[in-house]
C-alpha cells in the first residue's frame, strides 16, 4: 500500500513550507496521495489560523498543484476546521459552502467565556505551562471539568456535522496526562469518551490515526487503548501524521498502521480517484 496523508498544514497556516514543498517531498517518497488540511478561519486572528482573506489564494494554489502533478500524485483540498460553538463550526453555511474535497473537524479550544475572542479561549493543543495555567485560571484546578467540557465540545461537533474525518479525537490526553488528577481509565473520563465513539459509529464518520507525536512523545490519538474498541464498532479509520514540515509527512505512519492491524483492521479509509474507498493495509 502506496503511503497518503490528509492532515497537513503548510505556510498558508502555521506551517513551515510552501506546499509545493510537500508535494515534491510526497512524490520522492511515493506517496499516492496528499490531502493538505490548513486551519480554518477563526472568528478572531491567531498566529496559527489561516486568515478568512488567504482562503481564495489556498485554494488556487492547491488546483494548481492538482493541475501541474497530475499523473504524479492525486492532490485533495481540504480543511481543519474547529467546532467552538454551535454559531461557529464546520456545520456552518459558510465552510459548507467551500469547494472542498474534505473537511477535518477538530477540537482546539473550548470558549469559557463570550464574545468568541482569543482571550475568551482555553486552548488545549499549547505548552504544558500554559495549560497548566488554564485550569488553575479557568476551572479552579479541576481537570474533570476540562475534560468533561472537551468531550461535550467534541459530542457537540459530532452531532452537527459537516465533516468527514473526526480530527484527534482524544488530544485532551495531550497535555491531561501530565496534570495531577487526570485519570484516562476513570469513569468520568471513559463514559464521555466511549458516547463520542457511539455516536461516530452513528454518524459513520471516519476518524483519523493522528500520528504526530508518536516519535517525539509515543504517543498517537486516539490512544493506543481505544483501537480495539473503534474496530469493534466498525468505524473506519485512516492514519495522519498531522505534518507541518515536508519532512514529518510520513512520520509515526507505519507504527499506526501496525497497531491497527494488532486490533483487527484490514483497512484503511481514503480518497482514491476521488471518492472514499478502503485501501488494504499490507
Amino acid at each position: 500500500m502506496q503511503p497518503s496523508n490528509f492532515h497537513s498544514h503548510c505556510t498558508f497556516c502555521d506551517g513551515r513550507s510552501h506546499p509545493e514543498d510537500f508535494i515534491k517531498f510526497a512524490i520522492a517518497q511515493n506517496f499516492r496521495a496528499y490531502g493538505f488540511s490548513s486551519h480554518s478561519p477563526l472568528p478572531f486572528a491567531t498566529s496559527w489560523n489561516m486568515p478568512i482573506l488567504d482562503m481564495p489564494e489556498y485554494f488556487n494554489e492547491i488546483k494548481r498543484l492538482k493541475k501541474k502533478y497530475a499523473g504524479q500524485i492525486e492532490i485533495y483540498l481540504g480543511m481543519e476546521i474547529d467546532y467552538l460553538d454551535d454559531t461557529y463550526n464546520p456545520s456552518i453555511s459558510m465552510f459548507r459552502s467551500l469547494p472542498l474535497d474534505f473537511r477535518i473537524g477538530s477540537i482546539h479550544f473550548l470558549p469559557w467565556k463570550y464574545p468568541l475572542e482569543e482571550d475568551n479561549m482555553s486552548s488545549i493543543d499549547c505548552a504544558y505551562k500554559d495549560f497548566e495555567k488554564m485550569v488553575k485560571n479557568h476551572y479552579r484546578g479541576d481537570i474533570r471539568r476540562v475534560v468533561s467540557d472537551f468531550f461535550r465540545s467534541t459530542i457537540d461537533m459530532i452531532e452537527s456535522g459537516g465533516f468527514d474525518i473526526v480530527g484527534h479525537l482524544d488530544k485532551i490526553y495531550f497535555n491531561g496526562c501530565n496534570h495531577p488528577g487526570f485519570d484516562m481509565t476513570a469513569d468520568w473520563y471513559q463514559k464521555p469518551l466511549t458516547e463520542c465513539i457511539d455516536l461516530i459509529a452513528q454518524k459513520e464518520y471516519i476518524v483519523e490515526i493522528n500520528s504526530k507525536n508518536f516519535a517525539p512523545r509515543q504517543q498517537i490519538y486516539p490512544h493506543f487503548n481505544v483501537l480495539k474498541t473503534l474496530y469493534d464498532h466498525h468505524i473506519p479509520v485512516m492514519v495522519n501524521s498531522d505534518s507541518h514540515s515536508p519532512v514529518l509527512i510520513n512520520s509515526g505512519r507505519n507504527e499506526a498502521l501496525t497497531l491497527l492491524r494488532a486490533v483487527g483492521y484490514q483497512s484503511t479509509r481514503e480518497l482514491v480517484d476521488g471518492t472514499w474507498q478502503d485501501v488494504p493495509i499490507e
